[in-house]
């Protein structure tokens, strides 16, 4: 079953139970799936994008968290925090730091990256060899670290 279909069959299910916490963030979330799907013109989404569509929501979740908790409503930041763990369930698991670095270590090596000016390259290869398992700016953190020689 596709990523795409269990966030369906979710939502139904959440519908069925009357839950709607659940169903109005999966409902935002199929609206921004099938706006892939019709900007792609695509029958089906693929689970790639359907993860990217996933953190990219996930990111202004925690961008809104950040303010609400600066404005003083911590009442809105733990309903985009509630937001926020239901839409982790349907991301792949993260990879590890060590694992991140066995990999960057290999790209690297590979490709004879040696300073700052390599790091667009670096990023592109590491970040499709961990297939979405991966947060950007971690990688992008450790990539500089190890160019940098910090």
């Amino acid at each position: 079953m596709s990523l795409e279909d269990k966030i369906s069959q979710d939502y139904v299910q959440a519908m069925k139970a009357r839950d709607s916490f659940t169903s109005s963030v999966l409902s935002f979330l199929r609206a921004q799936i099938k706006n892939v799907k019709v900007d792609k013109r695509l029958e089906a989404v693929p689970d790639e994008d359907v993860i990217a569509v996933i953190k990219k929501q996930s990111k202004q979740r925690l961008d809104s968290i950040a303010q609400f908790k600066a404005g003083g409503r911590a009442d809105l930041a733990e309903k985009e925090e509630k937001e926020l763990v239901l839409l982790k369930k349907y991301l792949p698991p993260e990879m590890s730091t060590e694992q991140l670095k066995k990999i960057i270590e290999e790209v690297i090596a590979a490709s004879g990256a040696a300073s700052l000016k390599d790091m667009g390259r670096v990023m592109k290869d590491v970040l499709g060899r961990t297939g979405g398992q991966a947060d950007n700016q971690t990688v992008s953190r450790l990539v500089k670290e190890r160019l940098t020689g910090i």
